[in-house]
């Protein structure tokens, strides 16, 4: 499939460099195959819901994963992409051709990596000289939030709540599931209220999530790979609810992502620990989720072909297209889409 079918244009003014305070008063559009786009607020969320509906969040916390140390007097910038064992990451170095296998990278006194091995695409592999909850101590100490590139200013210290979901729990991600972004406290008890189930499942978002996808065809596209987790306690949840016809929402296209790659072809949902590199693009057929919560995603990307194979490709373009002519705020700090699967009306009249 080629790649510029996922292509449009966009105003730099329309990409969001702050998030709406408060955060549920973030623009929400509905996007559904059987009426016309409804414009709304965030706030109104609970009201679009059911009683039964079940929503299932992604509980990844992000981690300072963008850290500035030296190599011998040169500044590098390192931004953390994949841990690969405790210790161990997979990461970026800027600048990073005149690394070498054995030097360092030092961040603080107590605080320093060693290049293992230079992979291919600019990837590098580091060992750092601590592990554990020390580890987590000295990035909490040393490393900044690792905003998106498209977000053209400094970190500052608003980004540390910013850009972190009000029931992060699971350190691990190095870029924000950023839907879950817009709820509050006070949402999700209204929410609780109204009946709906909340189920928590992890997966920790990594840096190439929101990346733009490089080659012409898809075909040719090589994913990166997350690790998720889903329990017992949450596929019988899901299961249960799916078996009574009940709706489940994804609260982001990484919450879709690891249900779709924990599902069976028949729909029943197993519990899930593993690396994921589920491709989702238009013909796939979607196994548990109803609908999607999720933001104004990057043209050509990924995420931006997943919701065109949710939703529709000709359907998510003039969305898009509304959104832009409405001033919606677009990327990780913009605002929101409630999608209904192209498939709903079908899925529900079995």
């Amino acid at each position: 499939m080629k790649v510029d079918i996922f292509d449009f244009d966009l105003p730099r003014e329309l990409i969001a460099d702050r998030p709406a305070v408060p955060r549920d008063s973030a623009r929400l559009l509905e996007v559904s195959a059987e009426k016309d786009f409804q414009d709304s607020v965030f706030s109104k969320l609970p009201e679009m819901l059911q009683s039964g509906d079940v929503m299932v969040f992604n509980n990844t916390r992000v981690i300072p994963a963008r850290i500035y140390g030296f190599r011998d007097s040169v500044r590098v910038e390192v931004m953390l992409c994949q841990q690969i064992k405790d210790g161990f990451w997979r990461a970026l170095a800027r600048p990073g051709k005149r690394l070498k296998i054995g030097q360092k990278i030092v961040f603080g006194n107590d605080f320093f990596c060693e290049v293992i091995k230079k992979e291919d695409g600019g990837e590098i592999l580091i060992k750092f000289n601590e592990t554990g909850n020390k580890f987590s101590s000295l990035l909490e100490q040393y490393g900044n939030m690792p905003l998106p590139p498209y977000i053209s200013r400094n970190v500052d210290e608003l980004d540390s709540s910013d850009y972190q979901t009000v029931y992060a729990s699971e350190n691990g991600a190095v870029a924000a599931p950023t839907a879950g972004l817009h709820f509050t406290p006070e949402i999700l008890e209204k929410l609780d209220n109204k009946g709906v189930k909340r189920v928590n499942v992890t997966l920790h978002v990594g840096a190439g999530t929101f990346l733009p996808v490089k080659v012409e065809d898809t075909d040719d596209h090589i994913m990166h790979s997350e690790y998720g987790v889903i329990t017992k306690d949450a596929v019988d949840i899901i299961n249960s609810a799916k078996a009574d016809g009940a709706r489940i929402i994804a609260v982001g296209t990484t919450s879709l992502r690891v249900l779709e790659s924990a599902s069976d072809k028949n729909g029943f949902l197993k519990p899930f620990a593993d690396e994921t590199d589920i491709f989702i693009t238009p013909g796939y057929k979607f196994k548990i989720v109803d609908n999607l919560m999720t933001n104004f995603h990057l043209p050509r990307s990924t995420l931006f072909m997943l919701v065109c194979a949710f939703a529709g490709t000709e359907k998510m373009h003039a969305a898009y297209e509304h959104a832009k002519n409405e001033k919606y705020r677009f990327y990780s700090y913009g605002d929101t889409c409630f999608l209904h699967s192209k498939n709903h009306l079908h899925r529900h009249c079995k």
